[in-house]
């Protein structure tokens, strides 16, 4: 069997066997995940029954609900337990949607790894046969060659990860412009209503921007999360594999704490203006980085590629 055969056999076990690697890492990690989000879900389950228990309470004929109306407040207190119900009613939604995508994403690294079971066999018997091959011959080329051919497996195996995490990179700061678009329609209105009394027109159209804006957030949230995920899966040795981006789940809680004002939404406003800025500063930083990676991978690729030519044309 020639040398080639063997240099491309090589390079695809080795290839495959790093993307097992790599998957069996995402595997373990999501699992952890997993476990933490399908806690939070059953943390905010019991939030949310709590809340909906006292919005009966006030409803019914309860000591309560009596002492409530004698002091004139008994409307008031329902519309704020209400209020309380429908935020963690949100809160337990948004968890069970992010439990959900990381069970889909924990299927799909589930089947690629069974996809991928044979990979570490196939590995090590390619392994097998090269050294077996390199004891019955005595060109010195021979060894460099499929040397060569391990190297470029691997580096295609990263190069490949480099531009999945670009693509991830792409599609989260995609999330993040429409985000900021819509926090900045939201707070234009929003000083409308505070400084010119914009009344119920505005007052709607700035709570639709809000509403648009909270589901642009949690698609942002779910990108990010997918970016952080690529990244990870990138060998060490570069910064952007060490980096994390922050997510945006925790600053959506803010909406939810003592809102009673126009002059507070619009500082609530303005915090996620903030945080989904430093989000897509952080974003764009890492793909510089991944552009500067890949191209240090092609470089290594173009200069193994030239190694081998030379190997295969020398004296």
């Amino acid at each position: 069997m020639g040398h080639g055969d063997m240099e491309a056999r090589l390079a695809a076990a080795a290839e495959a066997h790093r993307e097992r690697q790599t998957a069996a890492a995402r595997h373990r990690e999501l699992l952890r995940l997993l476990d933490d989000a399908d806690a939070q879900v059953r943390e905010l389950s019991t939030v949310y029954d709590r809340e909906a228990r006292d919005v009966v309470r006030l409803e019914t004929v309860t000591l309560t609900r009596v002492i409530a109306a004698l002091r004139g407040t008994r409307h008031d207190a329902i519309a704020r337990e209400k209020a309380e119900a429908d935020a963690a009613a949100y809160r337990l939604a948004r968890a069970r949607a992010d439990a959900d995508a990381l069970r889909r994403e924990l299927d799909g690294v589930g089947a690629r790894l069974a996809a991928l079971q044979d990979a570490p066999g196939r590995y090590a018997a390619v392994l097998d046969e090269k050294e077996s091959a390199l004891a019955a011959t005595g060109d010195p080329r021979a060894r460099r060659l499929l040397e060569l051919a391990e190297e470029r497996g691997v580096a295609e195996a990263e190069t490949k990860e480099i531009r999945e995490a670009q693509h991830a990179a792409e599609a989260a700061s995609t999330a993040l412009l429409q985000l900021r678009k819509l926090l900045d329609s939201a707070g234009s209105w929003s000083t409308y209503d505070t400084f010119f009394g914009g009344g119920v027109i505005s007052s709607a159209i700035k709570h639709d921007r809000l509403d648009e804006a909270a589901t642009a957030a949690a698609l942002a949230d779910q990108r990010i999360a997918a970016l952080n995920a690529e990244l990870a899966d990138i060998p060490g040795g570069g910064t952007a594999a060490t980096l994390t981006i922050d997510r945006l789940t925790r600053f959506l809680d803010v909406w939810f704490d003592n809102i009673f004002t126009d002059l507070a939404v619009r500082d609530r406003i303005k915090q996620a203006q903030a945080r989904a800025e430093h989000c897509d500063q952080q974003v764009a930083g890492i793909g510089q980085q991944l552009d500067r990676r890949l191209a240090q991978m092609r470089a290594r690729l173009a200069q193994l590629a030239a190694e081998r030519e030379q190997t295969l044309t020398g004296p």
